[in-house]
């Protein structure tokens, strides 16, 4: 039997985001500067709100335990996390551990964290994966309207992103046929938008993937991937590279395809300071991506992936 886990309600399109009513007295958790999150939250239309701007990029348990320590006891009616993953996840553990409503809204396309029962936190430094059924959003809002005034490395970032997603998610050993659907489709929409320059598209492709991929798992690349974030490369850049090269080590049915959208996107080269060796140890331990990925990989296959990575030999 497979099971498949999606938010309650899912609002997408345009004017969901000012078309979707919020609960008085709810807790927004956002990244974003005070201007940016303001103009937000007035297209939003919420009146009642407490605002948590604090949240670091790329966050720790630590941003969580501060969520927690500073609201709990303000009775809350929901939390809406609102920015990019790093707000999401932030969002999702803290309503896990507040047992309150959440509420999800992404404003860059690439995580499709709003779909899913995963959240990626730092603990010591080190980003872990984890995955619960209470992470998963009751109301999701996806809204192409973020993308203007959006830099375009984070758009590029992010939907580097999603199309990572959706490829390895397809290649997964947990997918089925209901998963590896959603994943192919929305590589078609991300690929086609990005080579015809269709942006508007991304949001779509992306909460596509994030049903697909939410539902099985990502792989290699994104096991790969890490060695590199941990060093401060952006999630979406350091993916560009690792999971070209998990493709290829994969004989993936993407590699081409894949290959083509970070060539269009214009991504460079990523060096890593670690060691391969050491990064390689580390990287083996990331069972919950590689476990699912579709050929068994052993220490030596990860080093000559990291120095295929260095060396740009895509």
């Amino acid at each position: 039997m497979y099971s498949v886990k999606i938010p309650k309600v899912i609002n997408f399109g345009p004017n969901a985001l000012s078309a979707t009513e919020y609960p008085k007295n709810a807790l927004i958790i956002t990244t974003a500067s005070k201007d940016l999150s303001h103009k937000w939250i007035d297209k939003m239309g919420i009146q009642d709100y407490i605002l948590h701007d604090t949240v670091e990029p790329e966050p720790s348990i630590d941003n969580v335990n501060d969520v927690i320590s500073k609201h709990k006891s303000k009775n809350l009616s929901a939390i809406i996390g609102l920015g990019g993953g790093s707000s999401l996840d932030v969002a999702k553990y803290s309503s896990a551990k507040m047992k309150t409503m959440k509420i999800l809204i992404p404003t860059t396309f690439g995580t499709g964290a709003e779909m899913t029962t995963y959240c990626v936190l730092k603990f010591d430094g080190k980003k872990k994966l984890l995955r619960e059924d209470e992470f998963l959003a009751d109301i999701a809002v996806v809204d192409s309207y973020f993308l203007s005034g959006t830099p375009e490395q984070i758009i590029k970032n992010s939907v580097c992103d999603a199309c990572a997603q959706a490829t390895e998610g397809y290649d997964s050993k947990l997918g089925n046929d209901f998963t590896k659907t959603l994943c192919k489709k929305a590589f078609d929409i991300l690929h086609d938008a990005i080579m015809n320059n269709k942006p508007e598209n991304y949001p779509y492709g992306s909460m596509l993937s994030g049903m697909g991929f939410g539902n099985c798992s990502t792989t290699l690349g994104h096991a790969l991937s890490y060695a590199y974030s941990n060093e401060g490369v952006p999630h979406g850049y350091s993916l560009s590279s690792c999971t070209t090269v998990a493709h290829k080590f994969n004989k993936s049915i993407f590699y081409n395809e894949f290959k083509e959208c970070i060539e269009k996107l214009g991504f460079g080269k990523l060096t890593l300071k670690t060691p391969v060796d050491q990064a390689a140890d580390i990287i083996m331990t990331d069972v919950g991506h590689l476990n699912p990925n579709p050929v068994q990989i052993n220490k030596n296959d990860i080093i000559k992936c990291l120095n295929d990575i260095n060396n740009g030999d895509l």
